[in-house]
């Protein structure tokens, strides 16, 4: 099946995945971890994307950001993974694909999915089972979202801002909202709705599909 042409305008809200090729290992260590976040800062300012949440799971990313400027995360993902793949070949060795092909991506186009799709990102290693909680993973944006921890590479959504009135009330807000598990039909909303470019809407039919399993 043909996949959607995308066209993103200046100000959508995107959840980004992308996986390694066959599902291989992309980050062998901490510093390939560390040189991705870099990248990924980098390239976010370059390319006037805001970067909103993320995780870096051991085959693959999960990017929530807002284009600046008109299909602008077309380019950022472009020269992320052509320079994370250049990174990782000039460490170990190697040439040719890094990851599996293009990208896929998901606009959230409901403000009352944009903190469901965060937390699920930031969840994930949680439901890989790696950790029991999201703060005891390092390679997640969840420590700065929900703890406020320093982070160079994070522009708060302004859902997310208004979860309170300063930093602190927003982040005990945040955290309160990891009290109530995502229930079983907004994950498969979620999963489906990026596995195949859809807009991710408060109604609809993305989702609902049962063949749809987690990843």
């Amino acid at each position: 099946m043909v996949r959607p042409l995308r066209n993103y305008p200046a100000g959508s809200c995107l959840h980004i995945v992308q996986r390694g090729d066959n599902r291989r290992t992309c980050f062998q260590d901490e510093q390939d971890r560390q040189r991705y976040l870099e990248l990924m800062e980098h390239y976010g300012k370059k390319y006037c994307c805001d970067l909103h949440a993320y995780v870096l799971m051991s085959n693959h990313v999960h990017i929530l950001l807002t284009v600046r400027e008109h299909n602008a995360q077309s380019l950022f993902m472009k020269d992320l993974s052509q320079q994370t793949a250049h990174w990782v070949h000039m460490r170990q060795g190697g040439s040719g694909t890094m990851w599996d092909g293009r990208y896929h991506s998901s606009i959230i186009d409901s403000d009352a999915y944009l903190l469901a799709c965060q937390r699920y990102i930031e969840l994930n290693p949680v439901r890989a089972g790696m950790v029991e909680l999201p703060s005891a993973y390092k390679w997640s944006s969840y420590r700065a979202n929900a703890e406020g921890r320093e982070s160079s590479i994070l522009t708060p959504h302004p859902v997310f801002l208004g979860l309170g009135k300063n930093d602190a009330a927003r982040q005990l807000a945040y955290r309160a909202l990891f009290d109530m598990p995502l229930s079983e039909k907004e994950l498969q909303r979620i999963r489906f709705a990026v596995k195949n470019d859809f807009a991710l809407r408060k109604t609809g039919k993305p989702g609902s599909d049962p063949r749809v399993r987690p990843d």
